[in-house]
């Protein structure tokens, strides 16, 4: 019997992650339990257990004396000079207990307290487990659809994706197997509540983390990520190798690395620049594909002029303010574009000290019938909040 307990002990530390030493203590605490309930009182009651093979020991400490008031707590002096003549008044005398003879009810209790020992170390393991995952990526399985919510499972428990993380168009259908961000590990009594998400722009760097060995080792630092869900995703990348170009790695041999994260995002569209100190050159960057002619960059107030050839205002721009928006975002700087024409009526080009028609020629045709014909009657300066 004793062989079978260990073996059950060694099976749920296995399946369950729980410690065999914390079932043991249970053990002993609910043989403790079982006496109070047998007995009346426990607080004599001593459990010794063997971790290598199992056997266990109850027995009772009672003190010695000449008139047994307690016979629970208490032995006479003629019953324990029958167990060893060296016995006197005031000593203690350990009294082996028959867990056997416990009642019903006694064997009952011990057990449930087992059974609730248990359950609270299966769900403290499952918090330590998923709560070490959280700020990280995993992969589910589509379980189910709460109303807008979407039931996830995550393994060994299910994670929830709430409307407001996921990404505005995208479906799933049960059993489809999908990356989600651990937003939230909370501990409950019915177990860990693990809130999920698909929106997150850390989602994307964790899965350049996971395709690009360079991000992963830390030769190539994600600086900065402004993300519209489900549309377009800007990230600023530096290298700490001067031998290493860093949007090369992300990009990968043919696009490799960065379609394979494109395709779990579903298509979206991935901007990925060089970062730099410099704040002009960052924000010229970041107006990419936009070519740029100048970029004034006041880092006090976090404010930028920029002026481009008139054919890019809105590729600068973008669809719907889109490319100044994430640009904003990704640098930090409330960023005001003019096109060439309204920079010369303002006279901005006399302030930066540059002479009108500093414009790089057209080295592509303009892209306004892609990035939307109407986002110049759109703009607006965007910052980035």
């Amino acid at each position: 019997m004793n062989k079978e307990l260990l073996e059950a002990l060694e099976v749920l530390e296995k399946e369950r992650n729980i410690s065999k030493d914390v079932m043991i203590e249970a053990i002993e605490n609910s043989l403790i339990t079982a006496c109070k309930n047998h007995f009346g009182k426990a607080d004599n009651v001593r459990v010794t257990m063997n971790k290598d093979t199992g056997d266990f020991a109850v027995y009772a400490e009672k003190t010695v004396v000449e008139q047994v008031e307690d016979p629970v707590l208490e032995i006479s002096l003629t019953d324990a000079k029958m167990m060893s003549p060296r016995y006197e008044c005031g000593d203690t005398v350990q009294i082996p207990l028959d867990s056997k003879k416990f009642g019903r009810i006694a064997t009952q209790n011990a057990k449930n307290v087992i059974l609730q020992k248990i359950r609270e170390e299966e769900r403290k393991s499952l918090y330590n487990d998923y709560y070490s995952m959280e700020k990280d990526v995993t992969t589910g399985i589509v379980q189910r659809y709460l109303g807008k919510n979407i039931s996830i499972n995550l393994g060994r428990v299910d994670a929830i994706l709430n409307e407001s993380e996921q990404v505005k168009g995208e479906s799933f259908k049960p059993t489809e197997r999908i990356k989600v961000y651990i937003l939230e590990v909370k501990d409950t009594p019915k177990g860990p509540r693990i809130s999920v998400s698909r929106t997150h722009p850390d989602l994307v760097k964790r899965l350049f983390e996971s395709e690009v060995a360079e991000v992963r080792d830390g030769t190539v630092e994600i600086k900065a990520i402004a993300r519209e869900a489900g549309s377009r995703t800007k990230i600023a990348v530096q290298s700490h190798d001067p031998n290493v170009d860093p949007v090369g790695a992300c990009v990968g041999l043919n696009g490799a690395r960065v379609n394979s994260v494109v395709s779990e995002l579903r298509g979206e569209k991935i901007d990925i620049i060089n970062w730099d100190d410099n704040p002009a050159y960052l924000i010229e960057n970041a107006l990419s594909p936009a070519k740029v002619i100048c970029v004034v960059a006041d880092e006090e107030e976090r404010e930028a002029q920029v002026i481009v050839p008139d054919y890019q205002l809105s590729l600068a721009i973008g669809k719907e303010g889109q490319n100044a928006r994430l640009a904003a975002r990704l640098t930090g700087f409330k960023i005001d574009i003019k096109s060439e024409t309204q920079a010369k009526e303002m006279g901005l080009f006399e302030q930066m000290g540059l002479q009108y028609g500093d414009a790089p020629e057209p080295e592509y045709p303009s892209l306004d019938e892609e990035e939307g014909q109407d986002a110049q009657e759109d703009y607006q300066e965007y910052d980035g909040q």
